[in-house]
């Protein structure tokens, strides 16, 4: 436990840190691109509309049951929160080996690459958040109070997501072949994740998977948030109790393995 307390210690006293490197690597993502910025929305969107030929014209009906919601609205109200969590992910479960030499040399304090990418994501979901608010608002989906529940969900995902990347990024250094685990997990967390199906209209299999899935969770808190608003958080007490004993069990682990191999990585190399 005092490594957990530790390492989210780290977190705050770094947090300027965290922010200015994010708002760099943001800017110089794009600094030779004409668009620029502009891709943190268009690429977001050109994915929604691959999608939405796929899974809304093609494959099924063109509106979320039981809602009454246009299918497009429910899809990207899953899609952006998805991408969200898969870029950061991705992106975190790498940070450290990416810049071991940094890490190495000079003892900068490793877990905060984990925050930094994170960060980095939250930023290109907020461009798109701020396009389902208008939406939401000129549909008259929920009440505008609901939209605060979205600090529950960028709390709830920011120590999933950083738990599950002290465990990661320090199993790819240790073994290669996790990081292609890792990605073929991510690719099937894709369909298990109602994004453009909805929960309780599978059943079977896939949906005690999908019960059994945090991010199914923190995409629903996403979308409840913005369009649904079936009380200001989303799912029972004991999917509550669920997800925070899953994050709670995960950020125990990960931060054991960060901090008893954080100066050893190198030697791993």
């Amino acid at each position: 436990m005092n490594h957990v307390f530790s390492l989210l210690k780290e977190q705050f006293q770094n947090r300027e840190l965290v922010w200015k490197l994010s708002i760099y690597n943001l800017k110089s993502e794009y600094s030779n691109h004409y668009l620029g910025l502009f891709w943190n929305i268009l690429q977001p969107l050109m994915q929604a509309a691959i999608y939405y030929l796929i899974f809304g014209l093609g494959l099924r009906g063109a509106t979320a049951p039981e809602a009454g919601i246009p299918f497009i609205v429910y899809l990207i109200s899953g899609l952006f929160p998805w991408l969200f969590i898969s870029q950061a992910i991705n992106g975190g479960s790498n940070a450290i080996y990416a810049q071991l030499g940094l890490v190495t040399k000079m003892r900068f304090p490793s877990s905060v690459l984990l925050s930094i990418s994170f960060m980095n994501s939250l930023i290109n979901l907020s461009f798109m958040t701020l396009i389902l608010i208008v939406i939401s608002v000129f549909n008259s989906y929920v009440n505008p109070v609901y939209y605060l529940s979205l600090i529950y969900f960028v709390v709830a995902s920011f120590i999933l997501i950083f738990a599950i990347n002290l465990i990661m990024s320090t199993l790819i250094i240790l073994v290669r072949d996790f990081r292609n685990i890792l990605q073929n997990i991510i690719r099937m967390g894709f369909f298990l994740t109602p994004i453009f199906w909805q929960p309780g209209e599978r059943g079977g299999l896939l949906q005690m998977i999908s019960d059994l899935n945090p991010f199914a969770y923190l995409v629903m808190n996403f979308r409840n948030a913005l369009i649904y608003g079936d009380g200001f958080l989303y799912g029972s007490m004991e999917q509550h109790i669920y997800f925070w004993a899953i994050a709670a069990a995960l950020l125990l682990i990960g931060s054991y393995l960060h901090v008893k191999f954080r100066y050893k990585l190198i030697d791993y190399l």
